[in-house]
């Protein structure tokens, strides 16, 4: 099984848990590793910006902190992990 394999049985998994309508993986140059559902390519970018200036608002480095943004119809949270950052989309059921 090779990496990309790997990374994308990890995105269906995700995606099939109650709620979760998209999953979102970014490297750490901002760019898309993988995507399902919802969230692709052009939410890459924003997701990757402020979930990295999100890191920069603890000098406690073992503090990783979640970015949430929320709408009436649901939220999209995403979190900075080393090189890696992933998001995730769920609906209000």
């Amino acid at each position: 099984m090779t990496l990309d394999m790997t990374l994308e049985q990890h995105l269906e998994d995700t995606m099939k848990k109650p709620s979760i309508v998209g999953v979102l993986c970014i490297d750490s140059q901002g760019l898309n590793l993988g995507c399902c559902g919802t969230l692709s390519d052009e939410h890459a970018g924003v997701i990757f910006i402020l979930a990295w200036q999100a890191t920069k608002l603890t000098y406690d480095l073992t503090d990783i902190p979640v970015v949430s943004l929320e709408s009436d119809n649901g939220n999209v949270r995403g979190q900075k992990r080393n090189s890696i950052t992933v998001a995730v989309q769920k609906m209000v059921s």
